[in-house]
């Protein structure tokens, strides 16, 4: 898959390089236009007749350079040169939306107008910066003298502009070469060697001694969401805490979580020769109820806290397909923008604290929590399914609710005949404590 999105990113940036010369054929249907001393924006003025479609191609080679951006695989020390390519395709796309009032004409009569020229100014010092430093960090003489060409048309370009001489023939070489600098951008992606999402073991945090309790995080959760928790029992208990595949500290796993994964890597944190206390929250509590229906010899009791209702419709074949590219798509530098912008504020807004690891920053967390989201109607009609062919096996169970009573949370307590316990919200952590010893 990460290959995949590699080509996709070359692909925009093909497109973009297009999208980004439509000037060429268009000088022909405008001819009265100056084409030594004119500028290509001038093709795109608000007076001439086809203003729109020049604009509409400037405004989708910004964006489609944005796209091309987000897509690229993520590495670190590339950084900088990926954010002035994402700021040529912005400037790029407000240049388009900012056009000059007229042609020929020597005056900005507008506000729009007068944006229109740093807009431009912007978008080619952006992507100057990206090809020093893309170039540095590629070691790459090809892209090295080609960006002292671009350099060299540039510095052409604001000298002829500033004498008023054959400044619209050296902008058209100088915006050529961008192009030609996009194309170089796909072909680079697509000969080297795509970087792998990164792999490795399942991040677990073991503390105390004594009866084992796992626990399990809800939707989005990480292992720190348990300090209360663990903070209560680790004198007495041992505390084991996870964080599931692309949450938390763990990497991110190659295909969508399912319902029997889920119950696997919880038996995989269970000694084989030891019944254990499962603590789950929320949709965790699914993959509590399989476990103990799947492994019920492993099991001593299940603390459900908060488990999420069920839904009867079955998720559709095209968001089955997206779970498979989520996991390549949270080490692009798109998943780290939305992630670093967002991240930590929904957390926040979520469970009321800041992020003191700063996990919810990284890519990798948004498409494992977007993936774990689109694998909920699949583990339900999952979990549905384990319940008719693994009866339940009698074993202690409490059913925890917060807030409000909730006809969810009682049938299911009915179903597995366990004691449902309703406490505030705030009192939920000591009430999980008590359930466990």
């Amino acid at each position: 898959m990460e290959r995949r999105l590699t080509v996709a990113a070359a692909c925009a940036f093909v497109v973009g390089a297009v999208l980004y010369s439509a000037w060429l054929p268009g000088q022909l249907a405008a001819p009265a236009l100056d084409r030594i001393d004119g500028y290509v924006g001038e093709l795109a003025a608000r007076d001439q007749p086809w203003s729109r479609m020049f604009r509409a191609c400037d405004a989708l080679a910004g964006l489609a350079c944005m796209a091309g951006v987000a897509l690229v695989v993520r590495v670190r020390e590339e950084w900088q040169g990926w954010l002035a390519m994402a700021l040529f395709g912005l400037f790029t796309t407000l240049a388009a939306f900012f056009p000059l009032d007229c042609a020929n004409c020597g005056r900005a009569l507008s506000l729009q107008a007068w944006l229109h020229v740093p807009a431009s100014g912007a978008a080619n010092a952006a992507v100057l910066v990206a090809m020093v430093v893309l170039s540095a960090a590629w070691g790459s003489r090809v892209g090295c003298a080609f960006t002292a060409v671009v350099f060299a048309s540039s510095g052409t370009a604001l000298v002829a502009d500033v004498f008023g001489g054959y400044a619209g023939l050296a902008q058209r070489v100088q915006v050529t070469l961008i192009a030609v600098w996009l194309i170089y951008l796909a072909t680079r992606l697509l000969g080297e060697a795509t970087p792998r999402v990164e792999t490795g073991p399942m991040h677990v945090v073991n503390e105390g001694r004594g009866h084992p309790v796992l626990v399990s995080s809800g939707p989005a959760g990480a292992w720190f969401h348990g300090d209360e928790v663990a903070e209560g029992l680790r004198s007495t208990r041992s505390v084991i805490r996870f964080d599931r595949p692309g949450l938390g500290r763990s990497p991110a796993a190659p295909a969508p979580p399912t319902l029997y994964g889920e119950a696997a890597r919880l038996a995989a944190l269970v000694p084989c020769t030891i019944r254990a206390t499962v603590v789950a929250h929320s949709v965790a509590a699914w993959h509590a109820e399989a476990f103990a229906r799947l492994h019920p010899l492993r099991v001593a009791s299940l603390v459900l806290v908060e488990p999420a209702c069920e839904v009867r419709r079955r998720r559709r074949a095209l968001v089955a397909g997206l779970g498979w590219w989520l996991p390549a798509f949270g080490a692009t530098w798109g998943a780290t923008a939305l992630a670093r912008v967002l991240g930590p504020s929904l957390h926040r807004l979520r469970n009321g604290t800041l992020d003191p690891y700063g996990v919810y920053g990284t890519g990798r967390v948004v498409a494992a929590v977007v993936g774990e989201w689109l694998a909920h109607r699949e583990m339900a009609a999952t979990l549905r399914k384990v319940r008719r062919e693994h009866p339940f096996l009698a074993v202690p169970v409490t059913v925890i609710s917060g807030g409000r009573p909730n006809c969810c949370h009682e049938r299911l307590a009915a179903a597995l005949g366990a004691r449902l316990v309703r406490v505030p919200e705030r009192e939920l952590p000591a009430a999980v404590v008590e359930a466990c010893q």
